[in-house]
């Protein structure tokens, strides 16, 4: 064999080509990079997507992907495969912090009755969860506020956790123990270790699929605040700054954003200006 010719992977690996198309789809889809130091992750996790369409390899997936239209079917399941959906209730508590001691309170001090509230990359649900619990405890202290949420995500898989609402005891371990008590109940069965959040708090989410990616965002009326929380990190810098402009778009002002410790606004020219860590106000 010719010393430049391509090598290709042994077995049911992706081909260099195949990985190419694939890592450009999903980039054009959903903005997430999928360099070369991916692909062994990537191979791992559409391997289980083979017995459900009938391919024979991932070679042979990618046929059925980009030679017989199977994009149409095939989309959703592929993003699902791809996207991280890291969550934790009460994750980066500062933020959570921030919202009780001044966001909330300067709202109703300016006569705002519901506040509306976009969770925009919500995963199995813990941040609008999180969100809920502490907008209903100020509600109950203040009892002509009401509010809403809007919680969305790229992943169908996800969304479907969300919606249901049912989290390990582990996972559920950050929220403070009174808001337990109100929020929060326990599996009738003692050896599954599963809390459901409670109905009422349920209906005060509502869940959607939605992609950052898109070119407008068409999500209602504007928003009191905006959490786009740790996903920034899996853009490059042009589609940082495209779904930040959005975001603002749709924030009203006075409104807030809140993004990930690990993120930045840095080089993007935004309406806002920073009041608290990672939290910044439109002006």
């Amino acid at each position: 064999m010719s010393a430049l010719a391509r090598v290709e992977p042994f077995g049911d690996g992706l081909s260099a080509g195949n990985f190419e198309m694939l890592a450009k789809f999903i980039y054009d889809y959903s903005g997430i990079k999928m360099p070369p130091t991916k692909r062994t992750m990537l191979e791992g996790r559409l391997r289980k997507r083979l017995r459900h369409t009938g391919a024979a390899s991932l070679d042979d997936y990618c046929d059925y992907l980009f030679k017989r239209d199977g994009l149409k079917a095939e989309t959703i399941h592929l993003i699902d495969c791809v996207t991280t959906n890291k969550t934790d209730f009460f994750r980066e508590p500062n933020h959570f912090e921030f919202m009780v001691r001044s966001a909330l309170p300067g709202f109703a001090a300016d006569g705002v009755r519901t506040i509306r509230i976009w969770s925009s990359a919500c995963s199995t649900g813990a941040e609008p969860y999180t969100i809920a619990m502490l907008l209903a405890d100020f509600a109950r202290k203040n009892e002509v506020v009401d509010y809403k949420i809007l919680a969305t995500d790229l992943s169908t898989d996800v969304l479907r956790k969300a919606h249901a609402g049912v989290y390990s005891q582990e996972l559920l371990q950050p929220v403070p123990a009174e808001l337990m008590r109100r929020y929060v109940t326990r599996s009738i069965d003692p050896s599954r270790r599963e809390m459901r959040i409670v109905p009422f708090l349920r209906a005060k989410v509502g869940f959607a699929r939605f992609n950052l990616m898109d070119q407008t965002y068409a999500v209602g009326e504007p928003f009191h605040m905006i959490f786009c929380r740790n996903v920034l990190i899996y853009f490059d810098k042009q589609t940082q700054a495209h779904v930040l402009r959005e975001l603002c778009k749709n924030l009203l002002p006075g409104g807030y954003l809140f993004i990930g410790h690990s993120e930045s606004i840095a080089g993007i020219d935004l309406p806002v200006r920073q009041v608290a860590n990672t939290v910044f106000k439109k002006i």
